[in-house]
Order: C-alpha cells, then sequence, then structure tokens
C-alpha cells in the first residue's frame, strides 16, 4: 500500500495496509528482543527522567523507515523522535502515533510486559491501532470492521463483554497507579483488580478480559493511541474523566486523565 499523491490524505485502511502494519509492528519487536537478552541494554535517563534503552532506538528505526515506505506522504509522530526534538507539523493531517516500546520500566524489570504500538489518526481520533507483545507473542490489530488478536499462528476476532454482576474488573498500572486513581475505583463496585503494564490492558478489555482501566496519572498520546484504537474496534471506548471522547493532536501531546471501558460504562463514564 503505498500513500496518496496528495500530501497528507488519508490512505486507505486495506486488509493490505493492516497487515503490512501489523508486520512492521513484529519486526520492532524482533529487533527489541535482540537486545532484551543482553544483560546490558543500554539504558539511561531522558531529560524528562524516563528511561530509554537501545531497544528503544532500534525499534524506532525499523518503524520509521518501515512507514516512510508504506505511506510516505503521512508525518509520524514517534516518542524517541519527539524527546529529540524532531516534531512533525500536523496541521489537521493525519498522521502516525507511534511508541517503539510502551512499557520501557516493564522491560528493564523483564516482566515481558511491554509493547510497540503503531496508530493511525484522522481528525483527532484513532482509526487503526496495532499492539504487539514480543516476549508474550501476542499482536493485537483495530481497525474498521472490527478487532483481531495474533497469537500461535491463529488469529481470533475480539468483542467486548458485558461487566459481572459482582462489580468491574478493573485493570491498574503495574508501575504507576496514582491515588486519584485509587480514589474513582473506590467510588464504583469492583469485583477484582488486575495489574498489567503497558498498552496491555486496553487489549485486555479488548478481549473480554477486564471491563474497566482508569488513569489518571500522566500519559502521552503515543502511549495510548494504538490501545484505544483496539478497544474501539472490539466495541469499547474511551472518555476523557469529564465524559468527552479522548483525542489525539494536541500540541504537548499529552493526555488528560481518561478512563476506558468495555460493553458496561461504569458510573461516571458516559
Amino acid at each position: 500500500m503505498r500513500g496518496s499523491d496528495t500530501m497528507g490524505e488519508m490512505p486507505t485502511i486495506s486488509a493490505t495496509l493492516v497487515d503490512r502494519v501489523r508486520e512492521l509492528a513484529e519486526r520492532a519487536g524482533t529487533a527489541i528482543l535482540e537486545v532484551y537478552g543482553r544483560d546490558d541494554p543500554g539504558a539511561r535517563r531522558k531529560a524528562d527522567h524516563t528511561p530509554v534503552t537501545e531497544a528503544d532506538l532500534r525499534a524506532e528505526a525499523v518503524i520509521l523507515r518501515g512507514l516512510v515506505d508504506i505511506t510516505p506522504d503521512i508525518p509520524v509522530v514517534a516518542e524517541e523522535s519527539v524527546a529529540a526534538g524532531r516534531v512533525p507539523t500536523l496541521t489537521g493531517r493525519p498522521f502516525w502515533l507511534v511508541d517503539p516500546l510502551d512499557g520501557t520500566k516493564e522491560f528493564l524489570s523483564r516482566n515481558g510486559e511491554f509493547t510497540v504500538n503503531i496508530a493511525l489518526v484522522e481528525d483527532g481520533t484513532p482509526v487503526l491501532g496495532v499492539v504487539h507483545a514480543p516476549v508474550l507473542g501476542l499482536t493485537y490489530v483495530g481497525a474498521p470492521g472490527g478487532a483481531l488478536r495474533y497469537a500461535d499462528g491463529e488469529v481470533a476476532p475480539l468483542a467486548v463483554v458485558p461487566a459481572p454482576s459482582a462489580g468491574f474488573r478493573a485493570l491498574v498500572s503495574r508501575s504507576h497507579l496514582d491515588q486519584r486513581t485509587q480514589e474513582w475505583l473506590a467510588g464504583i463496585s469492583v469485583s477484582s483488580f488486575v495489574a498489567a503494564g503497558s498498552s496491555l490492558k486496553f487489549c485486555r478489555i479488548a478481549e473480554g478480559a477486564a471491563d474497566v482501566y482508569p488513569r489518571f496519572g500522566r500519559t502521552m498520546e503515543w502511549d495510548t493511541a494504538a490501545g484505544h484504537a483496539v478497544l474501539v474496534a472490539a466495541g469499547g471506548a474511551v472518555r476523557q474523566a469529564t465524559g468527552e471522547p479522548l483525542s489525539y493532536g494536541k500540541p504537548d501531546f499529552a493526555n488528560p486523565p481518561f478512563v476506558a471501558y468495555g460493553q458496561t460504562p461504569p458510573p461516571e463514564a458516559p
């Protein structure tokens, strides 16, 4: 799938495009695993005090090269490029959002719960998302027409489910659980808590393994866009804490507090 001849025009989200982006995320995952097996992953602290490793940089390089080949006219906003000061001018154009290694803390702790995130955004909405978990051997895809999970050579459709009558199965961040999130959860009926890392939390709801994920701590757009697309394609939703849809393409790429959920909206979510 080549990009349109008109600069910035939205590419057709065909099965071919989806497959190429999925394969690209998996290639980036292979680059990550090459570093994951080392004793020294080359970790350092960025200016914002978050960690970055050689795996982040290798994976981003793979993705940037691939997206230029797939859609040469669509700009790419990628986490490590933005950290280095390379931010494309968007001005309302469709664009790619990339987190080459979401969950660097999970990567460093070697629990396997980190992902490669690639999303295509149009008019502030993620319309295509791929989330790949290299260690777990899982890839989730969300696009018009539905959401799919690829695992062990098998492909399965995803769909959200109603929350159990006993209460919501709530997802919380393994590395970033803050007091405000805990207070919000205390205000709804919760039957169980599940800790998970990275954008896998959106995917767990999409596959029916959980019901709600509130996040009041800081996140960036590249952390959430791909998982957001997967969850919406499976029938779920992602809303700001104020009830408005979570949108993308903000000047600083920072997200406000949000709540992601499946078939059953929590009381505070419209």
